[in-house]
């Protein structure tokens, strides 16, 4: 959908009234269509001047209307003869009382959306110093985020690249207190080494993107003035990245006594709670925007997503008061490392504190 424009003087000024039109003032618009009368011969059927009686036909062009709908304009005073009345195809009247917004032109002026020396000023004013080699400008990302989304819109940017309009999404919602939201998307490529991003320490274009945007939210509320907490200009960043689940999968002929040691535990080495956590949510198909504490809890680190939407331990030992103290919140979900309980019997016991406690909560160890 495209958002229509205030109207403005000028455009308003387009309108006249010719003929004293008691519902004032309007502009004409063609009866001609733009195709051939071969290509709509629906649209060929004479039309008669009610002023001189002269009939016309379709010629090099259609009729723009149906037969019905022109004896519905000529009934409603809606046609337009020309200023004696002796035109042979007449105007269909626009009024102004009735026109809405302006519909965007695909040709949008540097007065109007900036040009990259303006984007290049956005990046030197939040970097100072020249970044990126022609970066989109914050104001023409505004204008078409102006156009093309509500307040509450979800924009999405498959080619981030120095972060505009993640820039210009925040700029935007604290002009007009929207809401808008943003994934930006930018794959991990390197700077050119000479390039004053690479020489600042920037070793991918994604890294400055998100430095970018951590400066412009900065930016946006001191210029609004507004306190810290008073706009949200957070951002959660995400990277593609293999299944933190171990290959533990064997044939018979694979599988020996010094190939157990490596099948104790499902998860991939060196992955952090964070990265278990997010897939987790994955797997819920949980949204990965939503709100993430992190407690001790019984001596443990605990992550509450949603409040008690989901609870998630991944330390490496978990303790029977852990999981009793988890069930006690009666969370929706809970999920455990598996290698953290201390056996089967650990695991199976757990399962029983939450049917007794919480037996609505779904419990899952990865």
């Amino acid at each position: 959908a495209v958002n229509l424009l205030p109207r403005t003087d000028e455009a308003d000024g387009r309108y006249t009234n010719p003929d004293n039109d008691p519902r004032g003032p309007w502009k004409g618009a063609s009866f001609l269509n733009p195709a051939t009368p071969e290509q709509r011969p629906n649209l060929c059927y004479p039309i008669t001047n009610p002023n001189t009686g002269q009939v016309a036909t379709p010629t090099a062009n259609a009729w723009r209307r149906s037969k019905q709908e022109f004896e519905r304009l000529h009934s409603e005073g809606l046609l337009y003869w020309g200023t004696d009345g002796s035109a042979p195809v007449p105007a269909i009247k626009m009024f102004l009382s009735e026109a809405r917004g302006l519909t965007p032109i695909n040709f949008w002026e540097h007065s109007y959306a900036g040009n990259t020396d303006d984007g290049t000023r956005d990046l030197a004013s939040l970097f100072g110093s020249k970044l990126f080699d022609n970066p989109k400008p914050v104001q023409l990302m505004k204008r078409v985020l102006e156009h093309a989304t509500a307040p509450d819109s979800l924009v999405l940017d498959f080619f981030a690249g120095s972060g505009t309009m993640a820039h210009a999404v925040l700029a935007k919602n604290s002009e007009d207190g929207g809401s808008r939201r943003f994934i930006v998307i930018q794959l991990d490529e390197t700077p050119d080494p000479k390039s004053e991003a690479a020489k600042q320490g920037y070793q991918t274009i994604a890294a400055l993107c998100r430095e970018r945007i951590r400066r412009a939210g900065r930016r946006v509320v001191d210029d609004a003035g507004l306190g810290a907490n008073e706009l949200d200009v957070g951002f959660r960043a995400l990277r593609v990245d293999t299944t933190n689940m171990a290959a533990v999968w064997r044939t018979p002929d694979q599988t020996d006594q010094q190939a157990l040691p490596s099948m104790e535990d499902s998860l991939k080495p060196g992955r952090s709670a964070e990265d278990l956590l997010f897939q987790v949510l994955l797997d819920w198909g949980l949204e990965l925007t939503m709100p993430i504490g992190v407690e001790k809890l019984e001596g443990h680190e605990v992550y509450f997503v949603e409040d008690d939407a989901l609870i998630a331990c991944f330390d490496s030992v978990l303790s029977h008061e852990l999981v009793r103290a988890i069930a006690q919140r009666g969370p929706l979900r809970a999920v455990f490392r598996d290698s953290g309980f201390a056996s089967d019997d650990a695991r199976i016991n757990a399962e029983q504190i939450f049917r007794e406690i919480s037996p609505a909560t779904d419990v899952k160890a990865i």
